[in-house]
């Protein structure tokens, strides 16, 4: 009988609970939403600064008025779906981080295994099990 001894690249420091780390991105994810509701209107302001500029002096105020009006609207209809968006992004993110992470670790077990005879061994045993059946 032979035994498997886990093999570690570099010593880890413990890590928080996945619910922690899932709560932190949401967070960060509300912040990058926050972000980019923040371009959005920056670039609307620069758009609507630009429109202004061109127009006349005359009923400027009520233009300006109805300008802002429309973009405060603007904003609350897309607050949520860019909310969403970023949210996706962070995690989508987050697990191709963590798949990568997990295929990088079983890539250093693999090496460590084909340099270890036991491993060899009890590989070679694994490949010759599944071919008999």
């Amino acid at each position: 009988m032979s035994y498997f001894i886990p093999f570690s690249s570099s010593p880890r420091a413990p890590r928080a609970p996945a619910g922690r780390r899932l709560k932190k991105s949401v967070q960060s994810s509300r912040a990058l939403a926050g972000l980019l509701s923040a371009a959005v209107l920056a670039a609307l302001l620069v758009v609507a600064d630009q429109l202004i500029d061109s127009w006349s002096e005359g009923h400027l105020l009520l233009a300006w008025v109805m300008l802002w009006s429309a973009l405060f609207a603007g904003l609350a209809l897309i607050a949520r779906p860019l909310r969403i968006a970023s949210v996706a992004t962070a995690l989508a993110i987050q697990n191709g981080l963590a798949a990568r992470a997990k295929a990088r670790h079983a890539q250093a077990d693999w090496e460590f295994a084909l340099q270890d005879p036991r491993m060899r061994q009890e590989l070679r045993a694994a490949h010759a099990r599944s071919a008999e059946r």
